[in-house]
């Protein structure tokens, strides 16, 4: 079971939307490596407004995530993509239906 998640709000830079669309879908084979990410979701709210939504069993699997290929790929690509540092939230999961 999931027992704690990330919750990461995104704001894409003015003409970079679709750059930071195609960074979300190509993190995709990225969390796909990572055993103990599971779920995980890259979404859109608005025309500029991006989510990363993901779960794992254990605050160890978190910290390995936050700290993997996406993690990275995040840092090194904020300032070109995004208005703002990315809003990374540590959340607790209460109950899970996968």
């Amino acid at each position: 079971m999931a027992t704690k998640a990330l919750f990461v709000k995104l704001e894409a830079k003015p003409g970079q939307e679709d750059a930071v669309e195609e960074f979300l879908r190509s993190a995709l084979p990225l969390v796909r490596e990572e055993p103990d990410t599971y779920p995980w979701f890259a979404v859109r709210f608005d025309a500029t407004t991006f989510g990363i939504i993901d779960a794992f069993p254990d605050e160890s699997a978190r910290k390995a995530h936050l700290d993997g290929a996406v993690g990275k790929a995040l840092g090194e690509r904020s300032e070109e993509l995004f208005a703002s540092a990315p809003e990374i939230s540590p959340i607790d999961v209460l109950a899970e239906k996968l």
